[in-house]
């Protein structure tokens, strides 16, 4: 699909020519020796800078002139920023920064804007500033990406938000009342009727106080399936359910499709329910938790678990309805199958008919067939773990397995028969072919080749690889360690991002472009086609309000500015436009409560305003035509300049205002 785009394209169809053209020149070294010397010219600039034909390669691969928009976009989790990036490829640009679990003071997120939504995720009387987002996952109509909804889950504090790409702003945050951690959200089942939340150190559900002493007795894993309202654009908490799961670390999960549709997989470490107390003389986590030779795959049917969930069979704890680990037994909700030691990744391959599991001390990926499975839970099974989930045998489920080589975590898919795996502790990404029907068996389930990464890669990204519909042409390698690849800030140094060609056969994969990331540590990525994202330029309405995505009752038309007051309330209607604000003096007492609503009139595209008071904590952004309220206390008396905080016009520095307060006396 990628290479049949690429030859349809003109633009591109002019960078292939230009391309070998380049390629030939370089290998004869036959151009115009009187441009010997000139830095204007091609070659010699390639020879000053020591450029390879590869590295030209490279570069016309990637660059993207003036003007000319990326045909893809990634979504990639903002780690430790609590946000979330959007990077343009090829060029591999940083296009955005979204506002998600923490404030962003340049779009105004938790300034002004977005407070709300923030504060919901808050446990009583502890206000929450930081976050680590791991898994970004767009949603999907019927197993492609429909570039609607864009969902994040925050690992440090059991959190999903829900993001809409028409204004790419947080809509929502809902914290999970069961478990305060999670790794293996968010995933989408194919038609975005869930977002799959997975824990991940399991603990009293609820979150309550009991002793690691009575791990095996209380302390639960836990899989949360919040249920999406695509029309409301909301997660639908009253609709949303969990199941209850053995007290192993659930960690990352998969929704099927196609021929799975309507089961979900995770992985599971820890099995050994190691409790750790390296400073008591207990073996620590590390060594605890990988003794077992294999952990167990979660095999879990919600489209059964929801019908029970309806039926009401559940408890409910901490106002979430709750399926019990012995009603997910009794009513084959829930299987165990065994899988590679410490996993980190099961991924299910477009079709749905098959998924792999890979295990960090195992240097092979395991291919489990979905119809096997089926007929295995079909024929029973005596085994169970201690638990009495029923545990599937290996051989019953299994269809290949592949050996690629140290530290194998995450697979992504080509729709050119080919998968891909991150092999961490190889500082690698493997290519091995599938053969199965519909993709390549001619070459069998084998490894086709490597290339390396700099440095310690977790997860990887395909143009759509992990849809019923993979794209090609590009993978990213979300590499944890930098040493050596940028110029030295300090210790601390950045992740790196790396854009590999896989359109070449395997031994001619080409690393294109290194991108550093600081202040996240990126953890996921999906990449979406462009042309499937409608966002908007301005908002719909002059008034709009983001967090409703309508009209604003409060929003200010012109005429209707001024400052009123009733009782120790003012109430301030504002409205901006270049180069002024309407009013431009507000004076009000010590101790009045202030609501402030301000509307951006513009309706140009990048007419962008802000709005910030001083020693108040307040700054907006105010995209073209949106319309934002903020309240406040006047707590001191004082003069305070508000002004514009984006350089809109000519007279940016004139656009400004007083805050007067005066003395309550």
């Amino acid at each position: 699909m990628f290479l049949q785009r690429l030859k349809a394209s003109r633009i591109a169809f002019v960078v292939v020519v230009l391309m070998a053209t380049v390629v030939v020149a370089v290998v004869q070294r036959s151009a115009t020796t009187s441009a010997q010397g000139d830095s204007s010219n091609w070659q010699t600039i390639a020879e000053q800078r020591g450029l390879t034909e590869a590295d030209i390669r490279a570069a016309m691969m990637t660059y993207t002139p003036s003007g000319v928009m990326d045909e893809y976009l990634m979504f990639a989790s903002g780690g430790h920023s609590g946000q979330v990036l959007v990077i343009g490829m090829p060029s591999m640009r940083l296009l955005r920064t979204i506002g998600v679990f923490t404030p962003e003071p340049w779009q105004g997120w938790g300034y002004g804007a977005g407070n709300d939504i923030l504060a919901v995720g808050n446990p009583e009387g502890r206000a929450l500033s930081w976050a680590d987002t791991h898994h970004p996952s767009l949603s999907e109509t019927n197993g492609d990406y429909d570039g609607q909804w864009l969902f994040i889950g925050d690992k440090a504090n059991g959190r999903v938000a829900v993001i809409d790409l028409r204004d790419f702003e947080t809509k929502q945050i809902v914290a999970n009342p069961l478990f305060n951690n999670d790794h293996g959200g968010t995933f989408v089942t194919p038609n975005s009727e869930y977002i799959i939340e997975g824990g991940q150190y399991s603990m009293p559900i609820g979150g309550g106080y009991d002793s690691i002493d009575n791990y095996a007795d209380t302390y639960r894993g836990i899989i949360t399936l919040w249920k999406f309202d695509r029309d409301a654009g909301r997660i639908d908490t009253e609709q949303s359910f969990a199941i209850e799961l053995p007290p192993y670390w659930q960690d990352l999960c998969d929704a099927g499709k196609l021929a799975s549709d309507g089961w979900l997989f995770c992985n599971s470490i820890n099995t050994e329910m190691a409790t750790g107390g390296i400073e008591l003389g207990n073996p620590p986590f590390e060594a605890g938790a990988s003794r077992n030779a294999t952990d167990y795959l979660h095999i879990i049917n919600w489209r059964a678990a929801e019908a029970v969930f309806q039926e009401g069979a559940t408890e409910t704890i901490n106002g979430m309805e709750v399926i019990s680990l012995d009603t997910a037994i009794e009513r084959d909700l829930l299987f165990f199958a065994p899988e590679p030691r410490s996993p980190h990744g099961v991924d299910v391959f477009p079709t749905g008919e098959f998924l792999v599991a890979a295990g960090k001390l195992d240097p092979h990926v395991t291919i489990y067939s979905f119809q096997r499975i089926l007929d295995a839970i079909a024929a029973g099974t005596t085994e169970t773990d201690v638990f009495g989930v029923p545990v599937l045998p290996l051989e019953s489920v299994m269809e290949a397995q592949v050996e690629l080589g140290l530290g194998p975590l995450h697979t992504q898919f080509d729709g050119q028969g080919y998968a891909y795996t991150s092999l961490f502790l190889d500082s690698a990404v493997a290519r091995w072919s599938i053969g199965a029907e519909g993709y390549r068996p001619q070459d069998g389930w084998t490894l086709q080749g490597k290339i390396p990464v700099q440095y310690n890669v977790g997860h990887i990204a395909t143009v759509e690889g992990d849809t019923v519909n993979p794209d090609g042409g590009f993978l990213v390698a979300l590499n944890k360690w930098s040493v050596d690849r940028f110029t030295s800030t300090g210790p601390l140094m950045p992740q790196n991002l790396q854009l590999i060609d896989i359109t070449q056969t395997a031994d001619q994969l080409q690393l294109l472009y290194d991108l550093p990331i600081t202040g996240a540590e990126p953890h996921y990525a999906q990449i979406i086609r462009a042309d499937k994202l409608q966002p908007w330029l301005v908002y719909p309405e002059v008034g709009w309000n983001p967090e409703t995505q309508s009209v604003d009752p409060n929003a200010v038309t012109p005429g209707t500015e001024g400052v009123t007051r009733d009782g120790n309330t003012v109430t301030v209607r504002m409205t901006a436009i270049r180069s002024h604000y309407t009013p431009e003096r507000v004076e009000i007492r010590e101790g009045d409560h202030v609501i402030w609503s301000i509307t951006n009139l513009e309706q140009s595209p990048d007419a962008t305003h802000g709005f910030a008071i001083p020693h108040h904590n307040i700054n907006l952004s105010l995209e073209p035509g949106e319309s934002q309220t903020v309240e406040f206390d006047a707590t001191g008396p004082g003069t305070f300049s508000y002004y514009c905080t984006e350089f809109c016009s000519a007279l940016h520095l004139e656009m400004t205002g007083y805050l007067i307060i005066q003395p309550a006396e």
